[in-house]
């Protein structure tokens, strides 16, 4: 390929995705604020924040973990978020009840459950964690890409969606990991104040 060509063809890589980013901007703006309150109620009532994904969406579920706990953009106290894991964990439950499993003995009324559910549908692990969650009187954040399938059913009206309705995998990833920063940004700036 001509150096040229595929330097054209880069440029249009990065202008695909800021031109979604732009687009959704408006949309997503109020299910983040929404999830941005909810999280900040729970953090300051003394719950805790459960994170799950499934699949590569586990390194956004890591990535929230991690800036939760050890700080975001700003310095503060770390903030109680857990990654429930799947398989590695146990061979004692069956796959479908793994992460809710760990719910139901990790969660307590009032904690949140946060989702990446990205691309994978609907997937029974991300489906009986949520279901798991209402019975534990936990709210959820879900963060879902492409067709929703079940979820809309899956949700209680405490629940926060944050739907990101595009086919490509790649692009809801890149849009759930920038909803991930903003969430950040969002719970620093009612627990911290603006930045001086």
């Amino acid at each position: 390929m001509i150096p040229a060509m595929l330097e054209a063809h880069v440029q249009h890589f990065f202008f695909e995705s800021a031109d979604l980013i732009n687009q959704v901007a408006d949309i997503l703006a109020g299910p983040v604020t929404e999830a941005a309150e909810a999280a900040v109620a729970c953090l300051t009532a003394g719950g805790k924040l459960l994170v799950c994904a499934q699949r590569v969406d586990v390194s956004l579920a890591q990535g929230l973990c991690a800036a939760l706990m050890h700080g975001f953009e700003r310095e503060r106290p770390g903030l109680p978020a857990l990654l429930l894991e799947g398989s590695r964990w146990t061979t004692a439950v069956a796959p479908e009840d793994e992460l809710a499993t760990q719910i139901r003995t990790l969660g307590q009324p009032g904690d949140l459950l946060v989702v990446f559910a990205g691309t994978v549908g609907d997937d029974v692990r991300l489906l009986a964690a949520v279901a798991e969650a209402h019975a534990r009187d936990l709210s959820v954040i879900l963060l879902t890409g492409g067709e929703p399938g079940h979820w809309p059913d899956a949700l209680a009206e405490t629940d926060v969606w944050i739907p990101v309705a595009h086919e490509r995998p790649l692009r809801v990833r890149e849009l759930h990991g920038l909803v991930m920063h903003a969430l950040c940004d969002a719970i620093d700036l009612q627990l911290l104040g603006e930045a001086g």
